[in-house]
């Protein structure tokens, strides 16, 4: 990467929000190169949540909160232009903010909580509004508004299924890289750069070729009473995030 200054971009997202096609998206791209939860780990670590396969992540992983960060902030892994980091927001339980990531170029991905829940919820029998980030999404989000005097980008994954080319070209644009369209496609299978959790986690994406579509403009599911209330209690920090949306039809 001579002579090129490297971009990196920190989306910001929660889990069963598409996060995993998005990394997918962008590692189609000739001049990028993907990282995939890198502060998994050190969640892991530091809070003893009881996921699945969390002695073997602990084990396979950078655990330490200030290593990874400079990680993160070094060089660009094979010398890549653009370095795209998955973040999970319900794993900065550590003293890592975007503060500490001042250089780069934050997103945010975010999802209606209903669709999040149900996603959830078919994975895990328990679910509540922490396992989903959304209060840390929106303090990541208000914080770099004040920082910085302007929102950073946010992408609806609704707006993405709907219209991919049209939100990601959007996206693209307003984290200064041009559009691709390569990042509309990309082969079935295991990513080299997948976290060793996506033996548990990835099956759907893992058969995708593509952005599915058959999510957009289906109604919300119908919620039990537990998961409706851990919905609605997501609801006000999506819907503050959602009003500044790319791509909104």
């Amino acid at each position: 990467m001579i002579g090129q200054v490297a971009i990196r971009i920190a989306m910001w997202s929660g889990p069963r929000n598409i996060s995993t096609a998005m990394m997918r998206s962008f590692s189609s791209r000739a001049d990028t190169v993907v990282s995939d939860e890198p502060y998994y780990g050190c969640f892991l670590r530091e809070s003893g949540a009881d996921h699945p396969m969390r002695a073997a992540i602990v084990a396979d992983m950078d655990c330490d909160w200030a290593s990874v960060t400079r990680t993160l902030s070094g060089p660009t892994p094979e010398g890549r232009r653009v370095w795209y980091q998955k973040h999970m927001t319900h794993h900065m339980v550590g003293p890592v903010a975007p503060d500490d990531l001042d250089d780069f170029n934050h997103a945010f991905l975010i999802r209606d909580p209903a669709r999040m829940v149900a996603s959830y919820a078919a994975k895990r029998e328990a679910v509540t509004p922490a396992d989903l980030g959304y209060a840390t999404q929106r303090a990541f989000f208000d914080r770099l508004c004040d920082r910085r005097g302007h929102p950073p980008p946010v992408i609806d994954a609704a707006d993405v299924l709907a219209d991919p080319a049209r939100t990601l070209a959007a996206l693209c644009g307003a984290i200064g890289i041009g559009w691709d369209p390569a990042m509309l496609a990309w082969p079935a299978g295991r990513h080299p750069r997948d976290g060793i959790w996506a033996a548990h986690w990835y099956e759907r994406v893992e058969a995708s070729t593509g952005f599915a579509r058959e999510e957009a403009g289906r109604p919300l599911p119908a919620l039990p009473p537990a998961l409706q209330a851990t919905s609605d209690a997501c609801r006000a920090d999506y819907e503050a995030m959602a009003a500044f949306r790319l791509g909104r039809f």
